[in-house]
C-alpha cells in the first residue's frame, strides 16, 4: 500500500529485471484479461508491472482494471504501477507510478505518495540523466532504445550507445547501485546486448504480451536476462 507522508526521500529498492508493462492499447481494456495476464507474467518470472493506459477518458473503468491486476497479484511480492496517474495508483492502493518527462514532477508524486511509494522516471537524454541529483525516484528507464510499434515516439532511437553513454551520466548522477532499464523495441533477440551495454533489466509491451503463452514467454525473457546480467558480473 503506499503511504501518506510526505517525506521526499526514496526508500524502496526496486527490481528492474524484467518489467512488464501492461498497455491497454496493446493488451485489451478487458480487466479479467489484463489480470489473467499480470498473473501469468509474474508467474513466469516478471519482477515489476506498470498498468499503462495514455488517453484515460473513464477512470472508473481504468480504476477497475487495476484494482483487477492488483488483486490478481497481490502476496506475489511483485509491484503495480500505474503510468502517469497519481490519483489512480493512490486510490487503486498501487505501489507507486512511472513518470514521463511531461508529467507530474517527481517531487509532487513523492509529495502526494508518500516515501514509501515507488516513483519510476523515463529518460531519453544524457541531460535529463543528470538531473536526477536531485529527484526522489527510485529507477529510471532509458528509451526508446530501439524503434516499436507499441508507442508513438516522436524522438529517434538512441540505440545501444546511446543508452550506455545516459546510463552511465544517470549513475554518475546517483551511484553505481541506482536501477537503470530499458525500453522499447526489445525483446528476445536483442534482451542480451542490452543487458551487456548496461542495463540492469528490460521493460516490454508487445515482446511478453501479444501472445497467448505469456507466462512461457515471460520464464524464457526472464533466464536471458539472468543469464546476461550473470556473464557481466551483475547477477543477483
Amino acid at each position: 500500500m503506499i503511504g501518506r507522508d510526505t517525506a521526499l526521500g526514496s526508500t524502496v529498492p526496486v527490481d528492474v529485471r524484467l518489467y512488464g508493462i501492461l498497455d491497454v492499447g496493446v493488451c485489451g481494456d478487458d480487466g479479467a484479461d489484463l489480470a489473467e495476464m499480470a498473473a501469468e507474467a509474474v508467474a513466469g518470472g516478471c519482477t515489476l508491472l506498470q498498468y499503462r493506459e495514455k488517453s484515460i477518458e473513464n477512470a472508473r473503468e481504468a480504476l477497475a482494471r487495476i484494482r483487477a491486476i492488483r488483486a490478481a497479484i497481490t502476496g506475489t511480492g511483485v509491484p503495480l504501477l500505474v503510468n502517469d496517474r497519481c490519483d489512480l495508483a493512490l486510490a487503486a492502493e498501487a505501489e507507486g507510478v512511472h513518470l514521463g518527462q511531461s508529467d507530474l514532477h517527481p517531487a509532487e508524486a513523492r509529495r502526494i505518495l508518500g516515501s514509501s511509494a515507488i516513483i519510476g522516471l523515463t529518460l531519453k537524454s544524457a541531460a535529463q540523466a543528470d538531473e536526477l541529483y536531485r529527484l526522489p525516484v527510485d529507477y529510471a528507464c532509458i528509451g526508446g532504445v530501439f524503434a516499436t510499434t507499441s508507442k508513438d515516439n516522436p524522438d529517434p532511437p538512441v540505440g545501444l550507445d546511446g543508452f550506455t553513454r545516459i546510463a552511465f551520466r544517470a549513475r554518475l548522477a546517483r551511484g553505481t547501485g541506482f536501477p537503470v532499464g530499458a525500453i522499447a523495441g526489445i525483446d528476445g533477440s536483442n534482451a542480451a546486448s542490452i543487458i551487456a551495454a548496461g542495463a540492469d533489466g528490460i521493460a516490454l509491451i508487445s515482446a511478453l504480451f501479444s501472445t497467448e503463452e505469456v507466462e512461457a514467454r515471460a520464464r524464457d525473457l526472464r533466464f536471458r536476462v539472468d543469464s546476461a546480467l550473470a556473464a557481466r558480473g551483475a547477477g543477483r
